[in-house]
């Protein structure tokens, strides 16, 4: 019979504890990889769309050429177009959009990592599941009259285990990778607005809600 000791049933928790070590060292280095790419620094960008709205384009290029974030790297490819073709606003825009391809392939990586972990970890608690019932099971059917129930507590023990550590690992990596992916979401859409905010100009929201 298997025991809550068994091999197969230990390979079930290393799997589980290497998924876990996997979903926090990736964590971290998203944070970290975050703060190194400036993502979310919002508001160094505004200043510089202001500055290059405003007719203050030396200033503007100077703050965006710091490249202290993922915005002002985005603005500076644009505004270097701008500057550099003045009458072809495509060049400018193009170059905004090379540029942000490459800002967000860097923050997309290893999210795949965060997302293998999501779906792994339910199937790994899963299998110590079905690896417990058997346990348990399989004592039953060699058992002769009453079954002692301490001889099917480490069968349930695994099941019931297993399932918990493997849905825990999956419901906190899910919470985790959402909230990067939220913060992926939100660079995109500023980008996307800063590119036409610099090429276009601004929409007086102001006057628009009068």
């Amino acid at each position: 019979m298997l025991s809550a000791f068994d091999p197969t049933t230990i390979v079930v928790f290393a799997a589980l504890a290497v998924l876990s070590i996997m979903a926090v060292t990736v964590t971290f280095y998203k944070i970290i990889q975050f703060g190194k790419l400036g993502v979310g620094r919002k508001a160094k960008a505004e200043t510089i769309i202001d500055n290059w709205l405003n007719g203050r384009p030396e200033e503007a290029i100077r703050a965006a050429g710091t490249r202290d974030s993922v915005l002002a790297r985005v603005l500076q490819a644009v505004l270097s177009g701008l500057r550099a073709r003045p009458n072809d606003q495509d060049y400018a825009e193009e170059l905004g959009r090379q540029t942000a391809l490459v800002e967000l392939a860097a923050m997309s990586q290893r999210m795949r990592l965060l997302e293998a972990v999501v779906q792994a970890a339910p199937m790994l608690g899963l299998l110590g599941t079905v690896i417990g019932m058997i346990d348990a099971f399989g004592t039953l059917s060699t058992s002769q009259g009453a079954v002692d129930p301490a001889l099917l507590a480490g069968g349930i023990w695994t099941a019931l285990t297993t399932t918990a550590v493997g849905l825990a690992i999956a419901l906190v990596t899910f919470f985790i990778a959402n909230w990067f992916e939220s913060r992926i979401e939100g660079e995109r859409q500023s980008i996307e607005t800063l590119i036409s905010a610099a090429i276009h100009g601004r929409v007086d929201t102001s006057a628009a809600a009068r």
